[in-house]
């Protein structure tokens, strides 16, 4: 019998396989949960609009829930919430998109436990299969595109490209995470095989933050 999943989502590459490999699977992803720090009004790390998330989240057929938090009582929030979509979705668990970050994977364990769910990383790897992750979405059909870059790996010209063939050589010259498991980029996937229309998105400007920049999307 197939299980309910709340799906930590980002509105990124990670949490679109987390969601490709559970259906495929046959397991049922019942919500999509967000954060959404009062600090910024923006998604925590990528720094995403809640109308791009909700654009996601309409094409995809699933629901969304926003997780309205601080950067002082992060973890509280989270768990607090998770308590709230568990009665609402009668959830078994909630699922991650972290590849191979001990910290992370414990912290999400932990929040689950609180809940009295169950916690589970589908795409789980060592590090070194994260080249082989990144062709497997390449390979996918999903279409993402790269919105946020830490200022220490990546400059600018990567903002706004496709995650394709070109993209997948290129990053592998760099030296860092193929898949910017450390943060190192983030993207935004706007189309594929679970969405039921893609999500009309175009490039805006760029944005110089503290340590990072950011590309703004805006829907079309």
């Amino acid at each position: 019998m197939a299980k309910r999943w709340a799906l930590s989502w980002s509105g990124g590459k990670d949490a679109c396989m987390v969601l490709d490999q559970l259906v495929k699977q046959g397991e049922e992803v019942v919500c999509l949960m967000t954060t959404l720090p009062k600090e910024t009004g923006r998604t925590f790390g990528h720094g995403e609009s809640k109308k791009l998330i909700q654009a996601q989240a309409d094409a995809l057929g699933i629901p969304l829930e926003w997780i309205p938090c601080s950067f002082d009582s992060y973890t509280e929030n989270f768990i607090s919430e998770l308590n709230s979509f568990k009665r609402k979705y009668e959830l078994d668990g909630v699922s991650f998109g972290d590849l191979y970050l001990a910290e992370h994977r414990q912290w999400g364990e932990n929040v689950a436990k609180q809940a009295a769910l169950e916690a589970i990383y589908p795409l789980w790897m060592k590090k070194e299969e994260a080249p082989l992750a990144l062709k497997n979405f390449v390979e996918s059909g999903y279409r993402a595109k790269i919105i946020r870059v830490s200022n220490g790996f990546l400059d600018e010209k990567w903002l706004g490209r496709e995650i394709d063939t070109s993209f997948l050589n290129d990053i592998q010259e760099t030296g860092i995470c193929p898949m910017g498991e450390a943060g190192e980029y983030h993207s935004y996937v706007y189309s594929g095989p679970l969405f039921s229309y893609r999500v009309p998105v175009k490039s805006g400007e760029i944005l110089e933050l503290e340590t990072t920049k950011r590309m703004e999307l805006s829907l079309q």
